[in-house]
């Protein structure tokens, strides 16, 4: 018998012998010693059948628990086989699928599910197809197209067919603190940092509304940046936002704060509250293409023996360089416009307009509408001009202006409600910045 049936019978019997008149009855007619000597003994034998009956069921709690232990664990489904199909130029859709064993009508009814998401038929090269397989059986699965560096057109097999569906790319996000000084250009000083270019080119664009990096940009600026770098199954593949910003020009610090309101609108900020985002850019030329180091360009164009003053800014940059318009507005003049070559001229409003000069070709037409960043030209050197360089000029009621010394308000600054969120965010970040 086990001890832990053992346990439950005497357990049991003792229960029957306590409740038995009899038992009682006889019990208190006993004298004296034999009296004592009984009651000892009744206590000892119940002490005894009460640890007995405790450690059975201890031994049975232990042998639950101990069946509860040897559960074979759950094994982890196996992670589908993924072919990744790199994406060769002239290469098509079905030659790619074929290339790879997929069924032709695999294709054709994966090529339909899709089309309303993307149509696959302008895969792009240099990026990748991944093909994904059951591990054990081998059949294919699905498949997965980078739609952005945001999204993914994801293609899986169902009960009922094929199915497609546009998803967001989960990241792995880290964030990186960077300190640097302006010996160059704010783009050496970025790398020399370790900066990803990437990263370098996005701090730029905050402030392409605060500061001319051809123009303002002097040895001595400092600069602090904190953004995101984005991993994948543990690889680095690229950096994120940038989530704050300070760039010291001069004496002049500007800083800059990401934030997204509740209605999902997103944007840079100043330490205030105030929008980054002005009426117009601060140059024409994109940071990206102004990089090398400091391009003051050309005052004055003595080759051509002119008298009547240099009323702009000239951005030296490689022929070919894009040009964008710095402000929305209407094209009031594409075409040839003698010393200034071939030329562009945009109305903004009432009050303001800008001329975009000596491109070696336009790209836009008269009355037609442009918005703020928008290529309207490239760089070239046609008219009046010694070398590949943009002639930009602002006119402000009918005076050409140094744009320079303009100032311009910036679009729409924190709600009221935002306020106390955002005041958080520059909380956060606040510190990394001084």
């Amino acid at each position: 018998m086990s001890d832990v049936q053992f346990g439950h019978k005497s357990a049991k019997k003792s229960r029957r012998i306590f409740r038995s008149p009899d038992f009682w009855f006889t019990l208190f007619r006993m004298k004296g010693k034999a009296l004592t000597l009984s009651v000892g003994i009744v206590m000892v034998l119940a002490g005894g059948i009460f640890l007995l009956a405790a450690s059975s069921r201890k031994a049975q709690g232990g042998q639950e628990q101990a069946a509860v232990e040897k559960q074979p664990a759950v094994p982890a489904a196996p992670k589908d086989r993924v072919e990744s199909a790199e994406i060769a130029p002239k290469m098509t859709y079905g030659v790619l699928m074929e290339e790879h064993g997929i069924a032709a009508a695999d294709a054709a009814a994966i090529y339909e599910a899709s089309k309303d998401i993307y149509d696959l038929a302008t895969i792009r090269a240099g990026k990748r197809l991944d093909l994904m397989f059951d591990p054990q059986s081998g059949a294919f699965k699905g498949l997965m197209y980078p739609l952005s560096t945001e999204e993914e057109l994801h293609v899986r097999r169902e009960a009922d067919g094929w199915k497609a569906s546009r998803e967001p790319i989960v990241y792995e996000v880290k964030l990186k603190t960077v300190n640097g000084t302006v010996s160059s250009s704010l783009y050496a000083a970025g790398l020399e940092q370790g900066m990803d270019e990437g990263a370098v080119i996005e701090l730029g664009d905050v402030f392409q509304w605060t500061i001319d990096f051809a123009q303002d940009v002097r040895v001595g600026d400092t600069f602090t940046a904190v953004y995101e770098e984005r991993y994948r199954d543990g690889a680095y593949v690229m950096p994120g936002r940038i989530l704050a910003a300070k760039y010291v020009n001069g004496s002049t610090a500007s800083q800059a704060y990401w934030f997204q309101n509740a209605a999902g609108e997103e944007g840079y900020y100043d330490e205030k509250g105030g929008s980054l985002r002005k009426m117009f850019l601060k140059a024409p030329v994109a940071f990206k293409y102004i990089t090398s180091g400091f391009t003051t360009g050309l005052r004055y164009v003595s080759a051509f023996n002119t008298s009547t003053g240099h009323r702009a800014i000239d951005y030296a940059a490689a022929q070919g360089t894009p040009i964008r318009a710095t402000a929305d507005g209407v094209v009031s003049f594409a075409g040839w416009d003698g010393p200034y070559g071939n030329k562009v001229s945009i109305r903004h409003n009432g009050t303001y307009s800008t001329n975009y000069c000596h491109q070696s070709k336009m790209i836009v037409k008269k009355g037609q509408k442009v918005t703020q960043g928008e290529i309207i030209g490239y760089v070239g050197t046609t008219g009046f001009s010694t070398g590949p360089h943009l002639h930009y000029e602002m006119v402000k009621n009918g005076v050409k202006i140094n744009p320079m010394n303009e100032t311009f308000p910036g679009t729409d600054p924190i709600k009221s409600e935002e306020q106390a969120a955002f005041d958080e965010v520059v909380k956060t970040w606040g510190d990394a910045l001084r």
